[in-house]
């Protein structure tokens, strides 16, 4: 195996490290604004839930609209757009002070995002062919997680400062940088060359084909069951746990940073030892071992009984339940075919996302009328039906995929 890349390759790789890097600031900065604007407009838990899940659903309705446009007209274009709609809509929160522009924003943020994705985890599949998929795109989802621990970084610093509306501001700061590096990404050439014997022209059939038959309708609604608790158990950690500890253990917005840091490396961490154990013993034992695992170790967060078996806790937890979200591009790039990949990709993600991210709102209200118990009751619970999903999918039985 060749260990030099392409100048492209590179371009490739950087292009996605960034959105990915972008999409895990977005998340962050989220997270620690929301009890702040559950504060500050008087909204419920549940409320500010929905926040989280409009984004989600506005990535839902991107996918579909830019995975279709990535595979008819190309991939590099769309990457671009994209980016543009998640730029102005993100610029825009400082300026939101009522939910429903808030919610409106958060959906073309989502939507925005929709595409980014799909299109950045099929450019890299179709561009590094020959090489370690699933190792490669652990390292970058890892490169991206870095943008979770900047946020949660400069969270402590400026909220308790400058307010929320803030946050967003300066999370339009690296969407300027990454229009940069995007103008020199070119497109694949066996995607020109595919593309060029198709008419270019838009059309919501390519969506259709991935139910197109009972074989292939069920691997997609399996793999977006998959993709769903992922989300649903990432969300929930990310999005809602620094508030638990905010709200019902009294830790401060500082530590709860602090914390979350912990948590991420410990993602990361799972992410590059989750790519090499697909890319080894294929995606049946790898999926298993990290979905049970996550499982198993979330009932951890509640033995802890001080700051030290807290943040080991989180960081194993996090090991597990946020180390796969790479995987699942390995595989339906590897199950659907060049014309429809782009929408695959996109749409799964996307609606596994918006189903997924509908827990945040399921554990608000948790926080608002039940017990800490209850919430990680419900994630463990989840990883397991994940599990199932997995089993059913019988293109999935193969040891190795490269």
């Amino acid at each position: 195996m060749k260990n030099k890349y392409t100048a492209n390759q590179k371009w490739t790789v950087a292009s996605f490290s960034l959105g990915t890097m972008l999409e895990g600031m977005d998340v962050m900065l989220l997270s620690f604004a929301l009890i702040p604007i559950i504060t500050e407009l008087h909204i419920s838990g549940a409320a500010g839930g929905m926040i989280s899940w409009i984004t989600t659903l506005g990535m839902l309705v991107g996918s579909i609209v830019f995975g279709t446009l990535a595979d008819t007209f190309g991939r590099v274009k769309t990457f671009n757009y994209t980016l543009l709609i998640v730029g102005v809509a993100t610029g825009l929160m400082y300026f939101a002070n009522n939910i429903y522009l808030i919610y409106l924003l958060r959906f073309f943020v989502g939507f925005g995002n929709g595409g980014e994705y799909g299109t950045g985890v099929t450019l890299v599949t179709e561009n590094f062919k020959d090489k370690k998929i699933g190792t490669l795109l652990g390292f970058i989802q890892t490169v991206g997680e870095m943008g979770v621990i900047i946020a949660a970084l400069l969270s402590s610093v400026i909220l308790p400062r400058y307010g929320w509306h803030a946050l967003f501001l300066l999370g339009l700061l690296p969407i300027i940088f990454a229009f940069f590096v995007r103008m020199n990404l070119k497109e694949n050439p066996n995607f020109v060359a595919h593309a060029n014997k198709e008419k270019k022209k838009f059309s919501l059939s390519k969506f259709g084909q991935l139910f197109a038959g009972p074989k292939i309708a069920w691997q997609t609604i399996a793999i977006i069951i998959m993709v769903t608790v992922e989300n649903a158990g990432y969300y929930g950690l990310i999005n809602w746990l620094p508030s638990i500890m905010q709200k019902k253990l009294g830790v401060s917005i500082t530590k709860s940073s602090l914390w979350m840091i912990t948590t991420i490396i410990g993602v990361c961490l799972g992410m590059i030892v989750f790519g090499k154990v697909l890319d080894n013993f294929g995606p049946r034992i790898a999926f298993t071992i990290f979905n049970l695992g996550a499982a198993v170790l979330v009932y951890t967060i509640l033995t802890a009984s001080s700051g030290l078996t807290l943040l080991l806790s989180t960081t194993f937890v996090g090991f597990f339940a946020g180390a796969t979200y790479m995987g699942f591009g390995v595989i339906v790039s590897q199950l659907y075919p060049m014309s429809i990949r782009d929408t695959a990709n996109s749409f799964i993600m996307s609606c596994g996302k918006a189903i997924g991210g509908f827990s945040s709102v399921v554990i608000g209200f948790l926080m608002d009328h039940s017990t800490l118990m209850m919430i990680i009751v419900f994630l463990s619970v989840i990883y397991l039906v994940s599990t199932l999903a997995l089993y059913t999918i019988p293109s999935l039985k193969s040891k190795k995929f490269n």
